[in-house]
């Protein structure tokens, strides 16, 4: 090392790599339901919404359970039939989930000697502390479970409402395809260079 080269110290989170894709899938996964969710609500506004002043305080965005609500009664209880089911059945799924990620996402990461196998969040709420614990598998079940809820929420007939939303777009073509296609730098799986692998190349620990 050169005397002009800076020393960059890196903080260990002790967090495994399959531990650290899937919290990041679930970081990832939940930021894209939440925006879905924020524009199915604002899209029931019709004109209003371009008007900011007429819209809702729960619409300023920065309360998550605010605009949940409100996807519930403007969204969630317009919907009739099979599309009505899932759409409640994802609200119930979300509003259960809520704790989890919050917990996740806010919480204080540790690991304790005596359980090598999980890792711990601590958070204080309302004079309460809260300890969850997470494992590995945990991790992927949950990042699994959000996944399934993003699908069900754009598309609660299931394929025949991904098919038409295929058409009405014109046309589909996966990021992936498109990189292979336009020559973009990619990795051997596919993905931009630099993005982590996928789960079943992390998997075998």
């Amino acid at each position: 090392m050169s005397p002009k080269s800076s020393l960059i110290r890196l903080w260990d989170p002790q967090l495994s790599e399959r531990e650290i894709y899937f919290v990041g899938s679930i970081s990832v996964h939940w930021a894209s339901m939440e925006h879905e969710i924020f524009m199915q609500t604002l899209s029931t506004f019709e004109s209003e919404a371009f008007n900011v002043a007429k819209l809702p305080k729960e619409m300023n965005n920065l309360q998550f359970t605010g605009v949940l609500a409100l996807w519930k009664e403007r969204v969630v209880d317009k919907v009739r039939g099979r599309r009505a089911k899932t759409l409640f059945q994802q609200y119930e799924r979300i509003t259960q989930l809520k704790t989890y990620r919050d917990a996740l996402t806010h919480g204080m990461w540790h690991w304790s000697p005596d359980d090598l196998g999980s890792i711990k969040t601590t958070r204080v709420r309302k004079r309460e502390v809260i300890t969850t614990r997470f494992s590995a598998a945990d991790l992927e079940d949950f990042a699994k479970k959000i996944a399934e809820i993003n699908f069900c929420i754009r598309f609660p007939a299931g394929l025949p409402d991904l098919a038409r939303a295929h058409l009405q777009e014109g046309g589909y073509i996966s990021r992936r395809a498109a990189a292979m296609f336009t020559g973009a730098p990619v990795d051997s799986e596919g993905f931009p260079t630099g993005n982590p692998p996928k789960p079943q190349s992390i998997a075998e620990e």
